[in-house]
């Protein structure tokens, strides 16, 4: 991601919920526009260059992964000097909202896309879901989902047994099926860990010709949260809005994870699971020799004793 200069750096770590909500509030109204809708969803845009994200995102998650508490698109404003509309959901709603499709309808009436050389939507999970869902309402722009759902409609997923309660929402009415709403973008990615079952399946129904389906491995079901902790997320946004997020450059970039314990405990207790000691031996080795792992120490040393006996 190319450097910028930017005096844009809020800091809200500090507020409680309610005051949080007034600043997201005033940065809007100060720097773009803050539109409320209802008590479950809001949207604030920043205006600066004409690159543009449209992120989803909820406030428990901006609150636990941000330590700024402030949403992805602030930092991509910061950072790189981009524009970003951000939408913002109280709990994981799927933003399935007639509040909200009437927000982007408007969007779309008035034109608010077409102002911005590159639209990148981006969201996580639920969010992923949004992301592409309204991706539809700009054509031709990019879209960057991590672990996205396709629907919680019960007739495409009911083998989707993490969100039994939440499929009394809306999946079959307008922007309902996300795999068909990416038909307008330029390009998609699906980034997702293959050996979480409900994740992967999901991702297969975005089997698309203008989508591309990134595996990563061992990393597990919160793609963002590994990923913002790796500082792994600005550089897959901008690479994605650039269009220049391909098999080598993501496989090049998660190399990141070989320093990432969370993904390292992982991978070694699926070795183990799996009888691999040999491997696990090399695991073992090769995380020792670079880190303080007590963890990793330890099983060494008991395949090294199991050796010494045999």
């Amino acid at each position: 991601m190319e450097s910028h200069q930017s005096t844009f750096a809020p800091d809200l770590s500090h507020l409680s919920r309610s005051e949080w909500l007034g600043a997201l509030r005033r940065i809007g109204e100060e720097q773009g526009f803050a539109e409320p809708m209802g008590k479950t969803h809001a949207a604030i845009f920043v205006e600066d260059g004409d690159t543009l994200i449209v992120s989803f995102e909820s406030m428990s998650g901006i609150e636990a992964l941000s330590e700024t508490r402030t949403p992805i698109g602030f930092d991509m404003v910061g950072g790189a000097g981009w524009s970003s509309l951000s939408l913002l959901s109280h709990g994981d709603t799927w933003f399935r909202d007639p509040r909200v499709y009437a927000f982007f309808d408007q969007l779309q009436d008035d034109g608010f896309f077409d102002e911005f050389e590159t639209v990148l939507f981006y969201g996580a999970g639920p969010c992923g879901y949004a992301a592409g869902a309204y991706s539809v309402t700009a054509p031709g722009a990019r879209v960057l989902m991590l672990q996205p759902q396709a629907t919680l409609d019960p007739r495409v997923a009911e083998w989707d047994d993490r969100f039994a309660e939440e499929r009394r929402r809306d999946f079959t009415s307008r922007y309902g099926f996300a795999p068909e709403m990416i038909d307008a973008a330029d390009k998609a990615w699906v980034i997702y860990d293959p050996r979480e079952r409900l994740d992967a399946m999901h991702s297969a129904l975005f089997e698309k010709p203008n989508v591309a389906r990134y595996r990563a491995p061992f990393m597990g079901g919160a793609l963002q949260a590994d990923f913002r902790a790796l500082d792994l997320l600005p550089g897959l946004l901008s690479a994605a809005a650039e269009d220049r997020l391909s098999p080598a450059l993501f496989a090049s970039m998660l190399r990141a994870r070989r320093d990432h314990p969370p993904y390292l405990r992982r991978l070694l207790h699926r070795l183990d699971a799996d009888g691999r000691t040999e491997l696990t031996r090399i695991l073992c080795e090769n995380v020792v020799a670079r880190m303080h792992a007590p963890r990793f120490r330890r099983r060494l040393a008991q395949i090294e004793s199991t050796d010494d006996s045999a």
